[in-house]
């Protein structure tokens, strides 16, 4: 069922799409990525499939990190002008870790429509799983790839009374899960799933001290979504 405004003229309709299974598209996401005017996305080729799969031949438009600060006054002046503009991320929410931001940004300051069409989120899925509290997290998207900056954001919210959660590669999840043990110490509690909602769906639970030997080796793949308890939460 759409949403009154879904369909008309002038607006950003920021869209969520699968992060693995395609069955997780929602009808009124479909059909945005139909009727909207241009589908801004983050890479071309990856968004081209699944325009493909809901019978889609709208225009793609190439919008990311590099060239997101030129793209936004442009996308917003085709808004203002009276064109629908579908913006999705190569998967999950626009602005979660995912550009997006400038473009949102632009148009509330014009004053433009902004119109969110919800669905999938790695972070939410991942959340909702863990077994970890919910009522109170904050989320830090990817940590820097320096330890040291690392250990310092582990520092900063070691005292916490709310989850913290991070988006990190499997390039550097085993250095991310050594640093976890070494700052919060060996029983902190975690969560670290992987492929999400994919053929190897991988959700790896308990204290860290049990978790990390096993992101040890080469045959992790995707990225992760970490979850870190509270420091005062126990079972």
């Amino acid at each position: 069922m759409s949403r009154p405004g879904d369909n008309q003229r002038g607006a950003l309709l920021v869209v969520a799409t699968p992060i693995g299974n395609l069955g997780d598209l929602s009808e009124r996401a479909a059909t945005a990525l139909r009727e909207a005017d241009i589908v801004a996305c983050e890479d071309t080729r990856v968004s081209r499939k699944l325009m493909e799969r809901v019978g889609s031949t709208r225009p793609l438009l190439a919008y990311h990190e590099h060239n997101e600060k030129e793209r936004a006054p442009e996308l917003a002046e085709r808004i203002a002008a009276g064109e629908t503009v579908a913006l999705v991320s190569d998967a999950g929410t626009p602005l979660l870790s995912d550009p997006g931001f400038r473009l949102v940004r632009e148009c509330q300051q014009r004053g433009l429509t902004v119109i969110p069409l919800p669905g999938p989120s790695a972070l939410l899925a991942a959340l909702s799983a863990s077994g970890l509290p919910a009522h109170a997290f904050f989320f830090a998207g990817f940590p820097a790839p320096k330890s040291a900056a690392r250990q310092r954001l582990l520092e900063k919210h070691a005292e916490a009374d709310y989850s913290l959660c991070l988006y990190e590669s499997c390039h550097r999840i085993a250095k991310l899960a050594a640093d976890i043990e070494s700052v919060l110490g060996p029983d902190r509690l975690v969560c670290f799933a992987r492929e999400l909602t994919k053929q190897f769906e991988t959700i790896l639970r308990g204290p860290i001290c049990e978790v990390a030997p096993k992101l040890q080796g080469s045959n992790l793949k995707g990225e992760f979504v970490v979850i870190i308890a509270p420091k005062d939460y126990r079972e």
